[in-house]
């Protein structure tokens, strides 16, 4: 049985497939910026008694042609696992006459170094076929503790939450990215902390996301962040998400006890600026008083 956790890894990619790009851009590995980006059906039986069904299948179009990213999640060694997928590689080759690429998404360093083989397929003698993954994980997914580049980019750290449950450094990673979600649309924010919490399933990561969302979610269901949100829907997603930063910049601030005059508060909610309200919020997560936040870096 697939698990939730299993489950949680790919369906990242099958909502926000261009994750994969700005991954692959940030590892400088040698695939063209995509142009666009297409989920395919991701059953592959041929043969009714024998069920062969890929993780996750896109079809990702480049300056430089099309190919085919087949993306599986694999949270162990398995030495079977490598002639499976041969043949998902082998099959999507000949039904989509494209060239494929298989991703593994992994969490720790030793299945990661397992899932890159390369493996063969063949008598000593003669290699047939080699199955040469391209593995994402602990080892080459960077952790994300940045707030700025959370916030910039949510699915990225999100993988970057998943990848990383079992980093020493994971409460950092995990208190990042709760915050960058405070700055998108509810919706969007419900999706992935649900994603973030299904990928890191019963493990001390798991139980350090759902404390911080016990408090986290009363947040995006609170009447004034009802409001806002309400507002912004009508008000355009640019306006949205400067009015989620201000309330991002007052809740880290009240999660840390720093009192909030109502001057400064004002001066909060009524900045437009987005760029300036993400210096706020990187400065209240380390700030002694509201002073702190507006202290000009020479």
């Amino acid at each position: 049985m697939v698990s939730s956790q299993h489950e949680a890894m790919h369906r990242l990619f099958q909502r926000h497939p261009e994750v994969f790009g700005r991954a692959f851009t940030a590892l400088k590995l040698p695939f063209p910026e995509p142009r666009s980006v297409a989920l395919l059906p991701n059953d592959l039986t041929e043969i009714e008694p024998l069920e062969r069904r890929v993780d996750t299948l896109l079809r990702i179009d480049t300056a430089e042609g099309p190919f085919l990213l087949l993306v599986e999640a694999q949270g162990r060694d398995d030495k079977r696992k490598f002639s499976a997928w041969a043949y998902y590689l082998a099959h999507v080759h000949a039904k989509y006459d494209l060239h494929p690429v298989l991703l593994v998404i992994c969490q720790d360093t030793a299945t990661a170094a397992w899932a890159a083989g390369p493996f063969h397929i063949g008598p000593r003698q003669w290699t047939s076929l080699i199955v040469r993954p391209l593995v994402l994980g602990p080892h080459n997914v960077q952790p994300i503790t940045d707030l700025r580049t959370a916030v910039d980019d949510v699915p990225l750290a999100t993988l970057s939450a998943i990848t990383h449950a079992n980093d020493p450094g994971i409460n950092d990673i995990l208190k990042t990215l709760a915050t960058a979600l405070q700055t998108i649309d509810e919706d969007d924010a419900l999706i992935f902390a649900e994603l973030t919490e299904l990928g890191l399933g019963k493990s001390r990561a798991g139980q350090i996301w759902r404390q911080l969302m016990t408090v986290d979610l009363s947040f995006f269901r609170s009447e004034t962040q009802q409001r806002i949100r309400a507002e912004a829907r009508s008000e355009g997603r640019a306006e949205g998400r400067v009015e989620g930063l201000a309330e991002a910049v007052l809740r880290m601030l009240d999660r840390r006890g720093i009192a909030v005059a109502t001057d400064v508060r004002d001066r909060i909610t009524s900045c437009t600026d987005a760029e300036l309200l993400l210096s706020w919020l990187d400065k209240a997560d380390s700030a002694a008083t509201t002073d702190d936040l507006f202290v000009v870096e020479s």
